[in-house]
């Protein structure tokens, strides 16, 4: 498996007084480097992404205002979501190591990979959203159709926070299947993913959004992979992204779910196992949300677990 990790991707954060900070990555790290998983990891250096890549899913015009704003070093891409100088170059460093990892994922060289700093699943093609910049989750769907060829993919999203920005983009597209657990929208931003947005027109019934009430612990978690089984059983896709934000597990300060880390695991073994069967392994793992940092490490170090361990 492939670990992306270093400062340049750590940079990528509004402040250690904000919720997404860049000491986000130093907590994974931390703990990374104490566990037993190095051994069994390649770490590879963040790529620098470019704006022809930010353009595969967003709009020029949204890619240059990012970057004026970028150079001006200062005001707001949208009431969550501030500049600071260099975010342009920050947030295309996610991008860049995002599209490496699916590059090297299709070329042979590994079968897995996972990049912390990532996952920024609300950003719209035409704009930011709470604080995501570049949406490097459908940046990646787009690199994997037009640069490798490949066209049936698999995203689940298991962040608290419903992947709005995925969703949307891709609703009425019935090749790429969609999944996500997430608190119910009428109680935590971005107020979307009902379980009646099943996709549309010719993707109806291609995407699962799975709404759980604030507070929702394992048990009900869990209670819905019977449906997940059988949603994965008929749709045979060739790649697979997963979304694991680290904000639906307890204690988080922005969300209200109540899951442990086994959720993590057992989703990232589960999505392994089968990625084996169906697509020989190729699986892409995004960070996310997470807002407690402690909370930040477990989920992100038992995802690895649960990838290494199928």
């Amino acid at each position: 498996m492939f670990i992306y990790a270093g400062k340049s991707l750590a940079r990528y954060g509004f402040g250690n007084d904000h919720p997404l900070g860049s000491d986000r990555f130093d907590t994974f790290w931390h703990a990374f480097q104490q566990s037993t998983l190095p051994e069994q990891c390649t770490i590879r250096t963040p790529v620098q992404g470019s704006a022809d890549d930010a353009r595969l899913f967003h709009t020029t015009e949204y890619v240059e205002r990012v970057r004026q704003l970028s150079s001006q070093g200062a005001g707001m891409l949208d009431a969550d979501t501030p500049v600071f100088p260099g975010i342009f170059e920050a947030a295309l460093v996610v991008v860049g190591s995002v599209l490496d990892g699916a590059a090297e994922i299709v070329a042979g060289n590994t079968t897995q990979a996972f990049v912390p700093i990532a996952g920024l699943h609300h950003a719209s093609r035409g704009s930011s959203a709470g604080f995501c910049v570049f949406n490097d989750c459908a940046i990646a769907i787009e690199a994997l159709r037009q640069r490798h060829g490949i066209k049936r993919i698999l995203y689940v999203d298991i962040d608290a926070h419903h992947g709005d920005g995925v969703y949307y983009a891709f609703e009425e597209d019935p090749d790429l299947f969609f999944i996500d657990l997430h608190e119910d929208g009428r109680h935590l931003f971005p107020g979307t993913g009902d379980s009646n947005e099943r996709g549309t027109g010719p993707a109806r019934g291609t995407k699962l959004n799975i709404p759980l009430p604030p507070g929702a612990q394992d048990r009900e978690f869990f209670q819905h992979w019977p449906a997940i089984s059988r949603f994965l059983d008929r749709i045979q896709p060739e790649f697979i992204i997963l979304q694991c934000g680290a904000d639906c597990l307890a204690g988080d300060p922005i969300t209200h779910l109540k899951l442990s880390d086994q959720v993590h695991y057992q989703t990232a073994r589960r999505l392994a196992e089968y990625a084996r069967i169906c697509c020989d392994g190729r699986l892409l793992a995004l960070g996310g949300g997470g807002y407690n940092r402690a909370n930040i490490a477990r989920g992100w170090l038992q995802t690895i677990r649960g990838l290494l361990d199928a």
